[in-house]
């Protein structure tokens, strides 16, 4: 605002100083001063003209130019300059955001949630009644019974320290009840041998690292729940290409290797019998647990080669020796 007066002022003085010099400039040419005593009173000013026009109409102009600067500066004044630069950057803020769903790649589409291993959980398995004993074949329980005694007469003789450690028989009743807290039925062959022997302490049928240990029938329930809930993730229709599925039942534990690697497991649904071989990874090895049980009897009465395992004694313990290094 002052600075709008100062402005007018300035001007104002400047027109009053040309409006000066133009009247100047109109006027004619001072006649020579006659003698004093002819000039009467005007001779009491000298250099005075004897006519000239008034002044005040060109004070009044000056003065009008400066009301009217003045009441222009004290006008109200709105300053739009804040809300034009606010309206600009709001439109480069949208041209902005616009640009950037132009060219922004399309957010990635979620991953479809995990689908539940139908098997963990024995109300979306089979229906199984609490308790309810289901009949073994008769002649799969004396072909099981057949090599439990070969294999129980071999240990007897040359590895008695292992031969304690089997386990009394087994009750069909508590196999039952492990079946409906799991939601999977035990094969034939599985069960009659958990009624000859309820787990083996040391004993087992596999030979791989440090030996293998029959599971009894709460073992395997316990390990069959720990590892559902580890992982209770469906990932294909193949059991042995998972890193774990309920369908499978835990019935021997290798020493030395760990997590799911570390049992032998029966297909509840067609009895096949697999575990890791630590080269090929998981998958089923005898056709059934009758199989895996023959395989071992005739390995120890034999001497041959199983899996690349030879029997051997020590101080009344049942040991494995590798074939190819020649050492257990």
């Amino acid at each position: 605002m002052l600075k709008l007066v100062r402005l007018a002022l300035t001007a104002a003085i400047l027109a009053a100083v040309a409006v000066r010099l133009r009247r100047r400039a109109r006027m004619p040419a001072r006649p020579p001063a006659p003698p004093r005593a002819a000039q009467g009173p005007a001779a009491w000013w000298p250099g005075r003209p004897v006519r000239s026009r008034p002044v005040w109409p060109v004070w009044a102009a000056v003065a009008g130019v400066v009301a009217v600067v003045l009441v222009v500066a004290l006008l109200p004044y709105e300053d739009t300059s804040g809300a034009r630069l606010q309206a600009q950057r709001e439109r480069h803020s949208a041209l902005v955001a616009a640009a950037q769903r132009t060219v922004a790649p399309p957010s990635p589409t979620p991953e479809p949630a995990p689908t539940p291993d139908p098997y963990c959980s024995p109300v979306t398995g089979p229906v199984i009644v609490r308790g309810t004993v289901r009949p073994i074949d008769p002649k799969v329980r004396r072909a099981v019974n057949r090599q439990w005694r070969r294999i129980e007469r071999w240990l007897k003789a040359n590895a008695p320290r292992t031969y304690r450690g089997l386990g009394r028989p087994g009750r069909a009743r508590t196999i039952a009840i492990a079946e409906a807290q799991m939601g999977v039925h035990f094969p034939d062959d599985l069960r009659a041998s958990l009624l000859r022997h309820d787990g083996a302490a040391g004993f087992g049928f596999g030979a791989w690292f440090d030996g293998a240990s029959n599971l009894s029938v709460r073992e395997i329930r316990d390990t069959w729940r720990h590892e559902c809930r580890l992982d209770s993730t469906d990932r294909g229709d193949d059991p042995w290409g998972e890193l774990w599925s309920g369908r499978l039942i835990p019935v021997l534990v290798f020493a030395g290797m760990e997590e799911s690697s570390a049992y032998a497991l029966v297909d509840s649904a067609d009895g096949s019998v697999g575990w890791d071989d630590t080269i090929s990874g998981m998958g089923p090895r005898r056709p059934s647990y009758h199989a895996l049980m023959r395989a071992v009897a005739d390995a120890l009465e034999d001497g041959k080669d199983f899996d690349g395992w030879r029997p051997a004694v020590e101080r009344g313990v049942l040991r494995w020796e590798n074939v190819e290094q020649g050492d257990s």
